[in-house]
């Protein structure tokens, strides 16, 4: 436990800010860090609007490739770059995204999360550099990640996100990294193909989530399998699901959706990704 004084001080750095905006991201395969493609432009853009409006503090990730039993907070001040792939060209394993950690605003998010336990034993994973990439391609802002405690229902992601709503009005940037639809079982064969079109159930369960998140039916999303048959197929497992529940649950009533990119690619792959503010 930190010391009233400590806790007086960490608090103290952290002033009122203008509302940061969230972002929920279809982060896809990981060779988009190396692509130039109407996907990463966008999300280049999404960084420069950012940072006119305000630069982040920190940015902290909720990504579908950390998936934990209980609730983690990352607090390494110099986080390493995990390559937790294979299979992918030598290039893409040589980058690094040498973005200072946040320990600081790591334990702001362990005092607003009693349950939570701190760690220094993960770094960024691609659901995080490989966009944070295109987004701030400089690494020049602080960057941590909370884990996801994967045998929780879906109901309990939106409720410990909506925990976490004072960070963005103390400079921090909240991102949700995962895909809406993630069927590489389906996918493989298009991919393997280098055909790019969906399938009809994948669009259907896309544009159902779409008109949900307009919404801001959270009970909807957690619940899925009420968009039919085209859900199991499109959430095979919830890892990459979940992210679009913190994305979703930080929007307050005040809050603009925009759907910055909309595509379902190689079958079953949604690159939908969405601005909450």
């Amino acid at each position: 436990m930190n010391s009233l004084q400590d806790l007086h001080k960490t608090a103290s750095s952290f002033q009122t800010t203008v509302k940061m905006p969230v972002l929920f991201v279809g982060h896809g395969s990981p060779m988009n860090a190396l692509a130039d493609n109407a996907f990463t432009q966008t999300l280049h853009r999404l960084g420069l609007d950012i940072r006119d409006r305000q630069p982040p503090r920190a940015v902290l990730v909720v990504s579908a490739h950390w998936l934990t039993r209980g609730t983690f907070v990352a607090v390494n001040e110099r986080p390493e770059t995990i390559h937790d792939f294979g299979g992918f060209p030598q290039e893409l394993f040589a980058m690094q995204y040498p973005a200072p950690g946040a320990p600081d605003v790591a334990r702001e998010v362990l005092q607003a999360l009693p349950d939570a336990h701190p760690t220094d034993e993960w770094g960024l994973d691609h659901g995080t550099w490989t966009v944070l990439h295109h987004v701030f391609p400089e690494a020049d802002i602080p960057v941590f990640q909370l884990s996801i405690s994967y045998h929780q229902p879906l109901t309990y992601h939106a409720e410990l996100a909506r925990q976490l709503q004072f960070l963005r009005r103390r400079g921090v940037l909240i991102l949700g990294s995962g895909n809406i639809v993630h069927n590489l079982r389906q996918s493989m064969p298009k991919l393997m193909a280098d055909d790019p079109t969906p399938y009809a159930w994948a669009s259907e369960f896309d544009e159902w989530a779409k008109a949900k998140i307009n919404q801001r039916d959270l009970h909807a999303l957690a619940h899925y399998q009420q968009a039919g048959a085209s859900g199991p197929l499109a959430v095979p497992t919830p890892d990459h699901y979940i992210p679009l529940l913190y994305s979703l649950a930080l929007a307050e009533p005040d809050d603009d959706i925009r759907h910055a990119y909309e595509a379902v690619e190689y079958g079953g792959l949604s690159m939908r990704t969405f601005v909450v503010g």
